[in-house]
C-alpha cells in the first residue's frame, strides 16, 4: 500500500517557517552554548576571544562556533588554539564545527568539525 502525502495529518509535517517561539528557543540555545563554551575555556583562550567577534549559530546543518579575527596575528593565535577550543566545544556538542574567519574579506575561512580533532592534534 502506498501512502500519498495528502493522507498525512497536517500536524505531522515539518513547519515551513520558523515561529517566533522557534526563534527565541534557538537564540536561548545559542546563548547557553556560547556561555558554557566560554566558561570552559582557559584564560588565554578567553583573552584571545575578547579580541574577536565570535558567536554560536545553529542555522547551518551543524552547530557552528564562528570566530571573526580582526587581524592576521589574532587569526594565527586563534588557529594555534583550535584544538583546545575544539575539545571544550566537543564536551558540549559532539557534532559541532568551528569556523575561523581571517580579517581579509576575500580570504577562505578555516573550518573544522570537532569530531575530527584527532587529525589536528599536532597543532596542540
Amino acid at each position: 500500500m502506498v501512502r500519498r502525502e495528502s493522507e498525512f495529518n497536517a500536524d505531522d509535517k515539518h513547519p515551513m517557517q520558523a515561529t517566533s517561539a522557534d526563534i527565541i528557543l534557538r537564540q536561548q540555545l545559542e546563548y547557553s552554548i556560547s556561555r558554557y563554551f566560554y566558561e570552559g575555556c582557559d584564560r588565554t583562550i578567553q583573552n584571545l576571544l575578547s579580541h574577536c567577534r565570535w558567536y554560536v549559530t545553529t542555522h547551518a546543518s551543524a552547530m557552528t562556533l564562528v570566530i571573526e579575527c580582526p587581524d592576521q596575528v589574532t587569526n594565527w593565535r586563534i588557529l594555534q588554539k583550535i584544538v583546545p577550543m575544539g575539545n571544550v566545544l566537543y564536551s558540549i556538542v559532539s557534532s559541532a564545527k568551528i569556523r575561523v574567519c581571517p580579517p581579509e574579506a576575500n580570504a577562505v575561512p578555516f573550518e573544522m568539525r570537532v569530531d575530527e580533532l584527532s587529525v589536528h592534534r599536532d597543532w596542540a
